[in-house]
């Protein structure tokens, strides 16, 4: 494990594997960088390039020096992540991490060598924006009363996971942990309740690869649609097969094409 400091002294947990260009990957909701799923996703990875896996803000080994929540300072961690690669890398994101890859690459564009980003998952319309704010309201008043694993439980069926996957989860071995990381929730919650605010992308001079899986949510494509539209240089690519949770063997290609 290695340390950087992000600007406002939260220290963040990161590791690296492989050999090859800087590829930063940035996780989405109640992931850190030793969840089994992240860890494989790595491994896989590091075939082609020097992965930098860190945990998010309130995560895993990483720390958090705020008093509340701020993007801002999600994207100064992203950077920090960047800066310890060497200040330069490829960002991939997935989920809401792939909005806070887009958040990073349009702030230190000099940084992003190109991003790819998966399920982007802001809310596609004001129809979903409404229910999501329903949604926001429940899982906060869960958290503030530290009912963790209902408010995981309320937010991952809100958005669309299977009842009776959710109904599995305790008897999973990373359970416990996922219950510990409700709280940064709200994170992922504060990253996705809004539109995509594709009039700041308009301007976004450098790759970017808008992937969305084949089985994923169509609200999901329609969000990928509206990025893709409003990105200079973007591709939109369909993953077949794949869902929310993409295989890391079928999305390599993809991030290893120039």
């Amino acid at each position: 494990m290695k340390i950087a400091t992000s600007k406002d002294g939260t220290e963040l947990a990161y590791a690296t594997a492989g050999a090859g260009p800087a590829l930063v990957c940035i996780t989405g909701a109640t992931c850190f960088r030793t969840f089994r799923p992240v860890a494989a996703d790595a491994r896989v990875f590091s075939t082609a390039f020097t992965v930098f896996s860190y945990d998010r803000r309130g995560r895993g080994d990483s720390g958090n020096a705020a008093a509340d929540y701020a993007i801002d300072r999600e994207v100064d961690d992203v950077e920090a992540i960047v800066d310890a690669a060497g200040g330069k890398a490829i960002l991939y994101g997935h989920s809401s991490g792939a909005v806070l890859a887009l958040e990073a690459a349009a702030r230190f564009p000099h940084k992003v060598e190109r991003l790819v980003i998966y399920d982007a998952s802001y809310v596609h319309d004001e129809v979903e924006r409404a229910s999501y704010a329903h949604l926001k309201e429940r899982v906060g008043a869960l958290v503030d009363r530290g009912e963790n694993g209902r408010a995981l439980k309320v937010f991952l069926q809100g958005i669309g996971m299977p009842r009776a996957f959710v109904g599995l989860l305790p008897l999973m071995p990373g359970w416990k942990t996922m219950k510990a990381l409700a709280p940064t929730l709200m994170y992922d919650i504060a990253l996705t309740q809004d539109l995509p605010p594709v009039d700041r992308f308009t301007d976004l001079d450098l790759p970017v690869q808008v992937v969305v899986g084949e089985k994923s949510p169509p609200e999901l494509h329609d969000v990928a649609r509206q990025l893709a539209q409003a990105i200079p240089r973007s591709a939109h690519r369909t993953l077949p097969g794949q869902n929310h949770l993409v295989s890391a063997k079928a999305l390599l290609p993809i991030l290893a094409a120039a």
